[in-house]
């Protein structure tokens, strides 16, 4: 087995969850610290119904939780970008919604996804020859209300690699806010697919992103779907990621966002490989 010696080994694994599922991981959870990301509100329809509810309940079930907490919100058909000012009116609503969220559930990080969608060469889409000022503005546009909020919560948004097959037009969207709450959540699977067409690998995205990465999301994938299967499982090469992600100054947040059947055997993998634990 190749090993990797480098200073920050073993990282400590956290995971991507939903509420219902908690109680399986807490003792795994409480017991070594580890980070939670709550995924409930990637169906953004929870947010219209009794979400309070389910707070009380996950804050039943982690009472004694010591690791950072993070949500992931709403995302389908809520395009940060969208110059349409009724559908940016209806963003902003389910943005504040989703803070709200966070802050009763006391989490710190707020992930939403990249509004880069592509079409064409991954160095011709979105690059300031083919409107990225105007991209940005209109995401700052849609955030605007949002950035004062985060900061009084201390509440990080983490925009998440998606659809991009270039890091830099994500990039100069989070430096332009020039702020401690704006960062970049890599997730390693999407990473991965869009690699096939021309983007960076999930390494690159690492070095790319460097102090601007807040948070990755662990997961497997052929390049041929959004797999969200185990690492270890197909094709994505670890021994690079965690090389790098070992030698950065700050620890981002290390969640797998896969089955949650498959956690704590994934976890067992990445220690077996050094990576994690």
């Amino acid at each position: 087995m190749c090993e990797i010696m480098t200073k920050n080994l073993p990282f400590k694994i956290g995971a991507s969850l939903t509420i219902d599922v908690l109680p399986i991981y807490r003792e795994w959870l409480i017991k070594d610290r580890r980070d939670l990301e709550i995924q409930d509100l990637c169906n953004a329809n929870v947010l219209d119904g009794d979400w309070q509810s389910l707070v009380c309940q996950a804050h039943d079930i982690l009472d004694g939780h010591t690791g950072h907490l993070s949500i992931h919100g709403p995302w389908n058909g809520l395009n940060l970008i969208c110059p349409d000012r009724r559908v940016q009116d209806l963003v902003k609503t389910r943005l504040k919604q989703s803070l709200e969220f966070a802050i009763a559930l006391g989490a710190t990080q707020m992930v939403l996804h990249s509004p880069f969608d592509f079409f064409g060469s991954p160095m011709v889409a979105h690059t300031p020859g083919q409107g990225l000022a105007d991209e940005i503005t209109l995401a700052r546009t849609t955030l605007a209300e949002l950035l004062p909020l985060v900061q009084q919560a201390i509440c990080t948004i983490l925009i998440e690699t998606c659809y991009d097959t270039n890091s830099a037009p994500l990039l100069a969207l989070v430096q332009s806010f020039n702020s401690d709450f704006v960062r970049i959540c890599l997730d390693t699977g999407h990473a991965f697919v869009m690699q096939r067409i021309g983007g960076p690998p999930p390494d690159q995205w690492v070095l790319d992103a460097h102090k601007w990465l807040g948070s990755v999301h662990l997961q497997d994938t052929d390049g041929l779907f959004d797999r969200h299967w185990a690492p270890g499982e197909v094709n994505i090469n670890w021994y690079a990621i965690f090389e790098v992600l070992s030698e950065m100054d700050h620890q981002p947040r290390l969640l797998l966002e896969i089955d949650h059947k498959k956690i704590l055997p994934a976890t067992d993998w990445l220690a077996d490989h050094g990576f994690g634990c």
